[in-house]
């Protein structure tokens, strides 16, 4: 079903003065009742693994951020340098961290799948879904904070630059879509390649990272970067990059992804696919019982 505008609104690009619009078509209600199920069965998928989580996953690992500051350093009474500090800003399980997003899916598609349904396929009619970018932005900045703290990059100000850089890239997304109401044959893509590239810097981060740990001269033998966590920045690099993929496909309208419903559908598995792949793979790695 292509994507059209509400009735109140001009097709963008149209030139001033006209005053044709295009209707909304509504979702078909037995398309509409597909999604309401896929919507419930993935928010219980979610609360499930929510809950094991928390259940089974050992708090002995923290997730912990640090603020790196300086100390003075006097010598009677005299300045004699500076001591470079760590502060931790607090500290909390990184079970809990890593459950969090699992609980955001959970809460984003229980919303759909009852409370906002009459709104989210009001949304979807017109090729659009707010409820999936603010999910996003908030679900996905955590996954991606937990990749860089089990990279290693536990700064806050660090941790905080590749956060904002995610949820600016989501927010992007729900921008692309809203720009192109009614125009997904003519689309205007500048706000997909400014999310692509700032989607793009928290994954250099965390590469440069992981590359300067492994070159370090006089590496103790068996001091490498556990491969838990190559696995996980590949698996979850390679996941976030079919969303971008499907959102081309969408605006390309490329076989099935001529359909906007189809896309939605893709959305939802991939972010249970991600979202699954980071908690297990986290918990395997890190926060196993007396692991």
């Amino acid at each position: 079903m292509d994507a059209l505008i509400t009735p109140t609104a001009p097709i963008a690009g149209v030139s001033a003065g006209t005053t044709t619009v295009a209707t909304a078509r509504p979702v078909a209600p037995e398309r509409a009742r597909s999604l309401a199920r896929w919507n419930r069965v993935l928010s219980g998928l979610h609360g499930i693994q929510f809950v094991a989580m928390l259940a089974v996953a050992s708090t002995a690992a923290a997730f912990a951020p640090y603020l790196s500051t300086v100390k003075v350093q006097l010598v009677d009474g005299k300045f004699a340098g500076l001591e470079a500090v760590k502060v931790e800003l607090f500290s909390m399980p990184l079970a809990w961290f890593i459950a969090s997003f699992l609980a955001m899916s959970a809460i984003a598609h229980f919303l759909a799948g009852w409370p906002l349904r009459a709104r989210y396929e009001a949304w979807l009619a017109r090729g659009m879904n707010p409820l999936r970018w603010v999910e996003f932005a908030f679900s996905s900045t955590v996954m991606i904070v937990a990749i860089a703290y089990v990279s290693f990059i536990q700064d806050v100000p660090a941790l905080l630059a590749i956060a904002g850089c995610n949820m600016a890239m989501i927010l992007f997304g729900w921008s692309m879509e809203a720009a192109n109401e009614g125009r997904r044959d003519r689309p205007d893509w500048k706000h997909y390649i400014f999310g692509a590239i700032v989607g793009v810097v928290p994954w250099l981060g965390i590469v440069s990272i992981l590359l300067a740990y492994g070159l370090q001269p006089d590496l103790p033998e068996g001091a490498g970067i556990p491969a838990f966590v190559y696995l996980i920045v590949a698996t979850l690099f390679l996941s976030f990059n079919v969303f971008a993929i499907t959102m081309v496909l969408q605006y390309r309208r490329i076989g099935r992804w001529r359909d906007y419903l189809v896309g939605e559908k893709t959305y939802m598995v991939m972010s249970l696919v991600a979202k699954s792949a980071l908690a297990w793979q986290v918990f395997s790695g890190t926060l196993r019982p007396g692991g």
